[in-house]
This record gives C-alpha cells, structure tokens and sequence, in this order.
C-alpha cells in the first residue's frame, strides 16, 4: 500500500495547484471589473475597490511564486519587456 502514498500526494498537490490557479483567475476578473467601473464613473484616485482588488492580485502572484510557479527573476525579465513595449507604444513611459 505505500506504493500508493505518493499518488496520493501528488494528487494533493494537483488540486491545491488547480485551486490556485482557479483562484488567480477569479481575482484577476475581479480586478478587471473594478478597473472598468473606475473608468465608467472617473474614480481614479482614492480607489478603495482598486486597490482591494489589487491587494487581492498581488497575493495571489505571491502564491504563485510560492508554490513554485513562477520565479521573482522571470517575474523581472518580463516586466522590463513589458515596459518597453509601454514605451514604444503608449504614452505611460516616456
């Protein structure tokens, strides 16, 4: 029977990862309805929902990282590409 123990555990481990995944995503949804009604009533500023909902995305990357998902160094890479892209393409970085 213990050959049975480590399926167990990876099955486990299989729906926490699912869990934190399903997760995430919820989040960010929720992340993403705060930031069109901010647009839709012009509450940019003081945005108590926003940075709820921003709090709630952070941990959840944090998580990921976590239980291995994600590295803070690939984390970083991608930013830097990311605002290179703002850079050339929107007006957010000059």
């Amino acid at each position: 029977m213990s050959y049975l123990k480590p399926m167990v555990e990876r099955e486990k481990l299989m729906d926490k990862l699912q869990e934190l995944l399903t997760i995430t995503m919820e989040e960010c949804g929720e992340l993403i309805q705060v930031c069109s009604k901010g647009i839709r009533k012009e509450h940019y500023h003081n945005n108590k929902e926003l940075i709820e909902e921003v709090g709630d995305v952070m941990c959840m990357i944090e998580l990921l990282h976590e239980y291995d998902l994600i590295s803070w160094d690939e984390i970083d890479k991608r930013v830097l590409i990311k605002k290179d892209k703002l850079k050339r393409w929107s007006g957010l970085l000059e």
